[in-house]
């Protein structure tokens, strides 16, 4: 099982390092970013994905440990 932990981890953490394009900017991010310029509008573009991800592991890490607790209990009225 511990494998099986260690490589959803990995293959998270790998997805994140990607350097996959995505547009994720709001309405208002993207009228700033276009007056920005190129390199600018990257980095804010990234700082947006960075920003996002983060909640979302904290809900997954939060979620992971509910599981693992819900099956211990699971094992010990068994």
């Amino acid at each position: 099982m511990k494998k099986w932990g260690l490589m959803l981890v990995l293959l998270t953490v790998a997805l994140l390092f990607a350097g996959i394009d995505a547009e994720a900017q709001c309405s208002i991010c993207t009228k700033t970013a276009s007056q920005l310029g190129e390199k600018p509008a990257k980095a804010l573009n990234g700082a947006i994905i960075y920003l996002m991800s983060t909640p979302l592991l904290i809900i997954g890490f939060i979620g992971w440990r509910w599981w693992k607790m819900q099956k211990k209990d699971e094992e010990q009225q068994a």
